[in-house]
């Protein structure tokens, strides 16, 4: 399986499946890099002609998009991560405007996320330093967490637990935190990476467990019960990995995507590349495993295209 799709004049920075239909896949991009200008979330089918991704929805922000998340709860909405410091909540049946919006961060939204546990609930992160959860018919945050100093780029629920989630920013610090603590406080603090954290995710095989990537150019594995260092850790790389993700089939392997313009697949148990798609022209910014097909991903880029693409199947 191959196929493209062309974001003709916006660059890709986030790219999801669905966790409802195994044929469709979202793309979050923004034109002139993300910089200034306007950003388009695409909704694609798998279920085309050969080598081709098929559009069937195309909705234009204001502003760039950085992140989406599918909802765990309907099968046709989506929330998007915008420049403009505001969350939307998107319906594929219906065309041009969102049915939902909040905007109570004040830089960049850089990314969103589902609670994939309990569903009723997403977290956002933000260039304001902060990070916030939602209830989608609350027309406000439920809870502002704030203890980083700078960006959090990412957010990510954990797997296990459904009140807690992760962070990660530039201040080169991961937190851990629980939606129940009273006072907002994290529950834990992960350093060790040397520069900016650029992005984490969960394992869903060992959901004490998650990985880490960094403008130092390492990737780190961290167990949320030894907060003083990491489990292991691959690099230092020639360029930083932009973003990170578990399998959903394996808790033994990793999808990367990075500034040297490759997305990859790494054994965690040995620390090898076992696979590498090389077929962007620019930066990967996107990457993502489909929940229905082992071994299938996708990515999107600064290149303007989307890949979709069939890896040896990963047990």
């Amino acid at each position: 399986m191959s196929a493209r799709y062309r974001t003709a004049g916006f660059k890709g920075y986030a790219v999801k499946f669905s966790p409802f239909s195994e044929q469709l896949l979202a793309a979050a991009t923004s034109a002139n890099f993300g910089l200034v200008g306007n950003g388009q979330l695409s909704v694609l089918s798998t279920h085309a002609r050969p080598n081709a991704l098929q559009p069937l929805k195309q909705y234009d922000s204001q502003d760039g998009l950085f992140d989406l998340s599918w909802s765990e709860v309907h099968e046709n909405q989506l929330i998007t991560a915008s420049g403009d410091g505001s969350i939307k909540l998107w319906d594929i049946t219906l065309n041009n405007f969102p049915v939902s919006k909040w905007h109570e961060h004040t830089r960049e939204v850089m990314s969103v996320e589902w609670n994939y546990t309990a569903k009723s609930s997403f977290v956002s992160s933000s260039w304001d330093g902060s990070a916030k959860v939602w209830d989608p018919h609350v027309p406000h945050s439920l809870r502002t967490f704030s203890e980083h100093t700078g960006c959090v780029y990412s957010s990510s629920w954990s797997p296990r637990q459904s009140d807690q989630f992760a962070t990660c920013g530039e201040d080169k610090l991961v937190k851990l935190w629980s939606v129940n603590e009273p006072q907002g406080k994290s529950l834990a603090t992960f350093g060790g990476h040397m520069d900016q954290v650029l992005s984490l995710d969960w394992n869903k095989y060992a959901p004490e467990q998650f990985v880490t990537s960094s403008v130092d150019r390492t990737i780190k594995i961290w167990d949320i019960r030894n907060p003083r260092g990491q489990v292991a850790m691959f690099g230092p790389f020639e360029f930083s990995v932009r973003r990170v993700k578990f399998s959903p089939f394996s808790p033994n392997y990793i999808a990367t995507a990075g500034y040297d313009m490759s997305a990859s697949v790494w054994d965690v148990r040995t620390g090898a590349v076992v696979f590498v798609h090389d077929a962007h022209r620019e930066f990967v910014f996107g990457v993502d495993w489909s929940l229905f097909h082992p071994g299938t991903m996708a990515t999107c880029s600064w290149d303007e295209q989307v890949h979709l693409f069939q890896t040896p199947v990963i047990k």
